[in-house]
């Protein structure tokens, strides 16, 4: 089994204070370099409808509540952070590129603004977080070159959905490299 070097993650939470606010909802794909998927990871985390309630609140939730319902939901028929955390640790040992005694093989973290998901990782999954290169791969950073610079705009659905937005992420950074012709 041929295993990735790149973890693409998204994590819905209830908002973005890591110190705050809760995962609800985690999503990993494993691709090459070639961003070829390879693997994939889906779990929801269980917390109480109420607390989800009183933490999804506010202008951006008052947009989206499809999916706010939609999270609580999934939510409620979800695993302890513990267990999720377990489960993803087993799926990096068994996808993931490890380091052996001669060479190191770095996982890099990949996605949209994904320094916000692993801010939640390191508070609420200490162990997954250690498990990463310090370095990132941010698709949103191209976002920012290629709108300013080449006014070029790709546009990514935002479905608020784990697992959907990392598809979107791999498939705008797609775009981005056909249009340096890489």
């Amino acid at each position: 089994m041929k295993k990735a070097n790149l973890l693409w993650i998204d994590l819905e939470m209830t908002g973005l204070d890591p110190k705050r606010d809760k995962i609800i909802e985690v999503a990993c794909v494993a691709t090459d370099w070639k961003l070829r998927e390879l693997a994939t990871f889906h779990a929801n985390v269980k917390w109480s409808k109420k607390l989800l309630e009183k933490k999804m609140i506010g202008e951006f939730w008052d947009k989206n509540a499809e999916t706010r319902a939609d999270l609580i939901k999934a939510s409620s028929e979800g695993q302890l952070i513990k267990n999720v955390e377990k489960e993803l640790l087993e799926f990096i040992s068994q996808h993931m590129a490890q380091p052996t005694k001669t060479k190191a093989r770095p996982i890099y973290l990949a996605g949209n603004s994904v320094h916000q998901d692993r801010k939640f990782l390191e508070v609420a999954m200490p162990e997954i977080d250690d498990l990463f290169h310090y370095r990132l791969l941010d698709v949103s950073a191209l976002k920012i070159v290629f709108s300013h610079m080449y006014k070029l705009k790709i546009k990514k659905p935002n479905a608020h959905r784990a697992e959907d937005d990392i598809r979107g992420s791999i498939d705008e950074l797609k775009s981005y490299l056909e249009k340096i012709n890489v």
